[in-house]
């Protein structure tokens, strides 16, 4: 074989296993996936016309794994939902971007794919997504060693939907749903949470409907809609939350982060919040989107006040 040529192939090669240990893809579930049935359902990935990696019908829940450089690696670590309103997953707009910027001032970060509601092969509909959600931050934090970073530094961040998930297990952190394996008795409260234009409450008045339909069903339980209702699920043991929102935001009320930082409040949970007046629903990084912009420096500046 010419001797160049074996340089170059020999170059594509370590660079894509280079590529590979840095996204690493990792299945939350090692056997049999809990709440979950056969089924013809096929995972499916789509570019909208925005250009949006879109994810739908997810059957095998996972999380990738986004290394910072080791001389710019904090201890810190934040698991990623991305949005959708539990219907799809905004994969790269609310996931693998925002991961990337976590790398950029030295957080390790994790995307992850949860299951949705709506697939067939759900059991238990609104289980599915906080079971995937615990079982995500309990595997980080029982390999916390494995990746380099400090088991009690790990937090959630969520997007819209995602923001619902995250909130979720903010506050419903001990409702013990899954079993499977010792991963499964490590703690999953988060250490910080991160709620950007959050879908917060359950309630008709300010709910995101499809949000809504989608977790609960068309005619949800009034526990269910207590349950699911996260500004009413705060209590001291909630975690420190950084919040943002657009107040034009036409998609999720803006009331929906109000409502959750008022009960951060009332139960002492040190919060902050950032309602900007313009921005719409969906920016993610917000890049040339003015002010709201700078929401990315405002996390940043927050993340500093904790190790």
């Amino acid at each position: 074989m010419n001797y160049k040529l074996s340089l170059l192939l020999y170059a594509l090669f370590s660079f894509s296993q280079m590529t590979e240990s840095q996204n690493q893809i990792i299945n939350l579930w090692d056997d049999a996936i809990p709440n979950q049935t056969k089924s013809n359902e096929k995972e499916q990935k789509t570019n909208k016309e925005n250009g949006i990696l879109w994810i739908t019908n997810v059957q095998n829940p996972t999380i990738e794994v986004f290394q910072p450089t080791k001389i710019n690696k904090t201890n810190k670590a934040v698991i990623i939902c991305p949005g959708g309103g539990y219907g799809g997953l905004a994969y790269d707009l609310e996931g693998t971007d925002i991961a990337k910027w976590f790398n950029s001032i030295g957080i390790t970060a994790f995307v992850l794919k949860s299951r949705l509601p709506n697939s067939n092969s759900i059991i238990e509909k609104h289980l599915a997504p906080l079971q995937d959600v615990q079982r995500a931050i309990r595997y980080v934090r029982f390999y916390s060693d494995k990746f380099q970073i400090s088991k009690n530094n790990i937090g959630i961040m969520g997007f819209s939907a995602g923001g619902h998930l995250a909130s979720t297990l903010g506050t419903h952190f001990n409702q013990k749903i899954s079993a499977n394996s010792e991963i499964d008795n490590t703690d999953a409260r988060p250490d910080f949470m991160v709620l950007m234009y959050p879908v917060i409450t359950m309630n008709l008045k300010f709910t995101h409907q499809g949000s809504r339909e989608n977790l609960l069903g068309k005619n949800p339980t009034e526990n269910l809609i207590q349950s699911f209702s996260n500004e009413l699920q705060v209590t001291e043991s909630t975690p420190k939350t950084f919040i943002v929102q657009a107040g034009d935001d036409d998609l999720v009320p803006v009331e929906n982060s109000l409502l959750f930082y008022k009960a951060l409040l009332k139960a002492g949970v040190p919060a902050e919040i950032h309602i900007y007046p313009t921005g719409g629903h969906g920016f993610g990084l917000a890049i040339g989107k003015g002010t709201i912009e700078s929401w990315t420096k405002r996390l940043q500046d927050w993340l500093k006040t904790f190790d």
